[in-house]
């Protein structure tokens, strides 16, 4: 059957549900019943329920709930107080002063939670008024925050990067491990475009700011705690002492510890961690099913392999591949929120990037950066509707704050394919 068929109808289907409202994982298992029933002669409800039962029995998905427990436990903190306060003494010196406070408590608080709109709420809960006490560019807060925030995607333990490893059947440890350096290149980039854009673009007052070296060292103390939990969980899955989901568990507790030292730990707050964490891994394990089922029929009609075979007929080298890719998540990205954009194209991109003789680590750190660029992209940007309540900006202008982070996202692409071992030295170098 001509492909092309397969692929209007798989598409139409697929965002007529969408554009219904339809929730995307009802959408995808819709999407999968039609194509199906119309180019198959397999048993739809046979083969739904097998797959559907099978997406999330997976052992290796125990650690998604656990990680996401873990950022809701210290989303509820005063963790944000402790990060402006403990940075402050270190940032408010650098070129582009305090607004350095929004790109590396984002790396901090990625690094706990594994989910963008977390760690822009978390962070900007505090540096964004600070910041606009101070006089700072409106439009600089509002990008560094809206870019520093998608690191949640990509510095572990990334919900993300979760997906990606059940989805192409790769080590979520070696993912994880494989983020820490691309997370801290772009953390680092977006850091230096604040201190080059400060030459240009004066703003902020931090005169009124002096601190003594003790006074630095008093700030390091406060943040130990969550840096020795950092050091824990991810120091526990690069030394091979525990898995992925050994170390999510490591994660739970110290957070839950952090949490009652901080004495902002009570029921009402523990009953909430919980319920959030549930109802966003119950999410995602929905999209899960929908996207395993769909793969699935796609897989029957045989239209995965006819892609493959038709794009791998053209001859497109690794960099051409490349950039086609690119373009076609930016375009996604603006329609389609990151987890579904991996979850959707997994099917069809998998055999192309093998074929290609790609590494699926190495693809899978290109692919949470490219995704990234989803969390800052009008319509459906998800940081920008985050920062769009916090600061009451109109979207126009959040997006137009964001565009920089954007472009330093292309590059940041761009580095990581010139340089692939950014990505790969660090799992390689696993026990």
């Amino acid at each position: 059957m001509n492909e092309i068929i397969l692929i209007v109808v798989f598409i139409s289907v697929l965002f007529m549900l969408l554009g219904s409202g339809v929730w995307v994982g009802a959408s995808l298992i819709g999407c999968a019943i039609v194509g199906m029933e119309l180019f198959t002669n397999r048993p739809t409800g046979d083969s739904m329920a097998i797959t559907i039962w099978g997406s999330i029995s997976s052992w290796t998905l125990t650690s998604l709930p656990l990680f996401i427990w873990m950022g809701e436990i210290l989303f509820r903190t005063k963790l944000s107080e402790s990060l402006f306060k403990g940075l402050t003494p270190w940032m408010y010196k650098l070129p582009g002063g305090l607004l350095h406070v929004n790109i590396t408590g984002s790396a901090i608080f990625a690094a706990i939670s594994g989910s963008s709109a977390a760690t822009v709420a978390t962070v900007g809960k505090m540096s964004v008024p600070e910041l606009q006490k101070r006089n700072y560019s409106e439009k600089m807060i509002v990008g560094t925050l809206a870019g520093a925030g998608t690191l949640g995607l990509l510095i572990p333990p990334s919900i993300s990067l979760i997906i990606y490893a059940v989805t192409v059947n790769e080590s979520i440890a070696k993912l994880f491990v494989a983020g820490i350096l691309p997370g801290l290149m772009l953390a680092g980039l977006f850091m230096a475009f604040i201190a080059i854009n400060s030459i240009y673009n004066k703003s902020g007052d931090t005169k009124d700011l002096s601190f003594s070296f003790k006074d630095k060292v008093s700030a390091l103390v406060s943040l130990m705690p969550i840096m020795t939990l950092i050091f824990c969980v991810i120091g526990s899955i690069y030394s091979g002492i525990a898995t992925a989901t050994e170390a999510a568990v490591l994660g739970v507790v110290g957070s839950l510890l952090i949490a009652l030292s901080q004495k902002s730990l009570n029921w009402k707050n523990f009953k909430e961690s919980l319920m959030g964490a549930v109802k966003t891994s119950s999410m995602i394990a929905f999209i899960l099913m929908g996207s395993h089922f769909l793969s699935l029929a796609m897989g029957f009609t045989g239209l995965p392999r006819q892609l493959a075979e038709g794009i791998g007929a053209l001859e497109l080298s690794p960099l051409t591949l490349i950039i086609f890719l690119t373009l076609f998540y930016i375009v996604l990205g603006c329609f389609l929120d990151g987890l579904s954009s991996i979850v959707l194209t997994m099917a069809v991109i998998e055999p192309l990037v093998r074929q290609a003789g790609f590494d699926m680590i190495w693809f899978g750190i290109y692919l949470m950066v490219v995704v990234e660029m989803a969390q800052i992209t009008p319509p459906v940007g998800f940081n920008l509707f985050v920062l769009q309540s916090m600061t009451g900006h109109h979207m126009g202008f959040i997006a137009k704050a964001a565009f920089p982070m954007f472009l330093i996202m292309i590059l940041a692409v761009f580095i990581l394919v010139w340089f692939p071992d950014i990505a790969t030295f660090l799992p390689n170098a696993m026990k």
